[in-house]
């Protein structure tokens, strides 16, 4: 199984940015999938998650309203539009599998 993330950068408070994740090695569509952050020194936390269709969708509170999840199951990628950044959404972001993740992608929001 692989998981690549990429889109993560540098942006200011309010700016956006597109993760996207490309996965392989299982059968995409067929399962649910999802996004999680790990920020220095504060515990991993579930940012939304997207089932194998897309109707079933769950986003945390902390990102809801701001961040929208979706999927392209030609393409066996996930993505994740990030608008509204706040200097707390710094994080490296994975995108998680039935318990595996991939290396995950720095999102750094500063002025």
């Amino acid at each position: 199984v692989q998981l690549q993330a990429s889109g993560g950068g540098l942006v200011q408070p309010g700016g956006s940015l597109r993760l996207s994740c490309v996965a392989s090695g299982f059968e995409f569509d067929a399962f649910a999938i999802g996004w999680f952050r790990q920020a220095p020194g504060k515990e991993r936390e579930g940012v939304s998650c997207i089932s194998s269709g897309g109707s079933t969708i769950y986003y945390s509170d902390s990102v809801k309203g701001r961040f929208t999840i979706s999927r392209d199951n030609a393409k066996n990628t996930l993505y994740l539009q990030m608008n509204g950044l706040k200097p707390e959404d710094t994080a490296v972001y994975y995108c998680a599998w039935q318990g595996q993740r991939g290396q995950g992608t720095q999102v750094t929001v500063s002025s």
